[in-house]
This record gives C-alpha cells, structure tokens and sequence, in this order.
C-alpha cells in the first residue's frame, strides 16, 4: 500500500483552482498515479527523482520512494511558470 503526502505549496495551489474541470482532471490523475507510481515522465539534473504528469495547463510534480512505498505530491504549477 502506498502512503501518499501532500506539500504545504501543493496543497495551497489546489485549493485556489476553481475551475470543476480540472480539478476533476486533477483528481484523476492523482488516482491514477496512486495505482502505478513510475507513469509520470522522469526528471533530470536538479529535479533529479521526481517525476511529471502535464494536466493542460498545469503540470503535477511528485517524488516516488519505492524502498519506503512513499509518494510525495511536491508542486501543481502552471506550464509557463517553470
């Protein structure tokens, strides 16, 4: 079983969405990633063990720890805010 965490930033971003549409995307997406941890696409250099799944226009950034089975949601942020 997966333990999943949330960030005070990703929890701040979240909450100020208010378009049902991508909340609901997001939500999917979150579920999705519960079930199969390593879909994301992976990060290099600096974000180096984090992985990315895009969500038009939003981009979900979430670290992956398989020796401790722990999933770290780190940041939603805009595409052209990267």
């Amino acid at each position: 079983m997966v333990t999943v965490a949330y960030t005070a930033s990703f929890e701040k971003t979240v909450k100020k969405i208010r378009d049902a549409r991508t909340k609901q995307r997001l939500k999917q997406q979150i579920i999705r990633i519960i079930g199969d941890p390593e879909i994301g696409k992976p990060m290099r250099y600096a974000r180096k063990n984090s992985r990315e799944v895009y969500i038009p226009p939003f981009r979900l950034s979430y670290c992956y720890d398989a020796a401790e089975d722990l999933l770290i949601f780190l940041d939603l942020y805009h595409k052209d805010e990267q």
